[in-house]
């Protein structure tokens, strides 16, 4: 293959491109969307628990009736509660406005809800009266037990752990961030390179310049180029949606995570920090297989989407197409469970080998630390050998249906043609 025509079809292609506005529009307008829904997380999740800390210091109104004998006097008195001696009268007192919130607390609050009269605060504002119950019934067993080392064991129970696999300590889910990014990123290359790619070879037919071209420029030549270029592009877009990104970040620290430190004084996220599944492992193994992986499988698609549009007369047509192959991309998603728990099964085995759903399984497993080495290497060969023959193909397609305007090409007929040609 002669590639001397190659730089000005790349050049000409990423010129093209960048030169459109309608593309920095679309590039930069992602980036600053994400930029205004972090701050406005942010600004929500600061103001949501600094109106939290300020609720739950602030002593509420209420009157209660206890059929369990759970509550304490001396702890419902403190926090702004008065004991009901007619628990309906006090109930209709709330609903007609006369007051804000009545308790009306079971026999066996384990085992029956406690029930609520409360004036509505909306759905926010309402959803500290189940705070007041939780706090009364908690605050008064903690009295009750007399221990706060037993009532703290009785409320939440704190995990860390470590795991071990054949003598070796394993590093944990922290050791699927790494990998796990290019599993994003597959998805993110495709949707955002998917439409250039099948313009690749669509874009020309429509035009109806295919023929000029190719007298002067060898299609394995225009192919490869305009791939390249498409690739150059996607680069220079991602910078563009990362870079501002990480200034972000590095500039506001507190942006992304904006609130998650009053978030944190949660229970239940408190003892998944403490089991160490923020903990952050480098696995090198993991990661190489993540890059093979993400390469192969980013280049399958490629060809396919070349391929595709080597058939499609139109990119309408192209586009209806492209839509089945992000559904194909989401497919193994759905089965994600059952993959996971049963990484041996037959369904898990035919996602991981049948090249369209592949990339996105085995990138998966290998995050997960679910897939073996000899296995990841045989999908990263099938990829790349299934990749290399839909590019293939793709060219002997765009060669012959150059000239198809109005329908698609018939690949049989394609292939028997262009094999024709090659003989004489």
């Amino acid at each position: 293959m002669r590639l001397h025509n190659i730089g000005p079809v790349i050049g000409f292609e990423v010129r093209r491109t960048l030169t459109k506005p309608t593309f920095w529009l679309t590039s930069l307008s992602v980036p600053l969307l994400m930029l205004v829904i972090f701050a406005l997380m942010w600004f929500s999740n600061a103001s949501t628990a600094a109106s939290l800390d300020a609720q739950r210091d602030e002593p509420v109104a209420f009157t209660y009736s206890d059929a369990s004998g759970l509550v304490s006097p001396e702890v419902a008195t403190e926090m702004g509660g008065t004991p009901a001696p007619d628990a309906a009268a006090a109930a209709q007192a709330v609903r007609e406005g006369r007051a804000q919130l009545h308790l009306d607390i079971p026999a066996d609050p384990s085992h029956e809800m406690v029930h609520i009269v409360g004036a509505d605060q909306g759905l926010i504002g309402s959803g500290k009266w189940h705070a007041v119950a939780r706090d009364l019934l908690q605050r008064s067993a903690s009295e009750q037990v007399g221990d706060p080392m037993v009532t703290s064991v009785l409320l939440s129970v704190p995990t860390t752990a470590e795991l071990w696999k054949d003598g070796v300590r394993s590093p944990g889910i922290g050791a699927a961030i790494l990998p796990g990014l290019f599993l994003v990123l597959l998805y993110m290359g495709v949707i955002m390179l998917g439409q250039q790619m099948l313009n690749i070879t669509v874009e020309e037919k429509e035009n109806r310049v295919t023929e000029m071209i190719l007298t002067t420029i060898d299609p394995r030549v225009l192919i490869v180029g305009k791939v390249i270029a498409a690739l150059i592009v996607g680069i220079v877009q991602g910078l563009v949606l990362l870079v501002p990104a990480l200034v972000a970040a590095l500039a506001f620290p507190g942006l992304i995570g904006g609130g998650a430190a009053s978030a944190a004084q949660d229970p239940d996220l408190t003892a998944i920090q403490a089991a160490g599944l923020g903990d952050f492992t480098v696995d090198p193994v993991r990661i190489l297989l993540a890059a093979g992986l993400f390469v192969g499988g980013f280049l399958l698609f490629v060809g396919l989407l070349v391929a595709i549009g080597s058939i499609m007369p139109t990119a309408k047509d192209a586009g209806s197409a492209f839509g089945v192959i992000i559904i194909g991309m989401f497919l193994p998603l759905y089965t994600a469970a059952m993959v996971i728990n049963d990484p041996g099964g037959p369904v898990a085995l035919f996602l991981t080998w049948f090249p369209l759903t592949a990339p996105v399984t085995a990138l998966l497993l290998n995050a997960l630390g679910l897939l073996s080495v000899p296995a990841a290497l045989g999908v990263i060969a099938l990829l790349l050998a299934c990749a290399l023959g839909l590019l293939w193909a793709g060219v002997r397609l765009f060669r012959q249906g150059s000239i198809s305007y109005d329908k698609r090409l018939n690949i049989a007929k394609a292939f028997r043609t262009s094999g024709k040609s090659q003989k004489i």
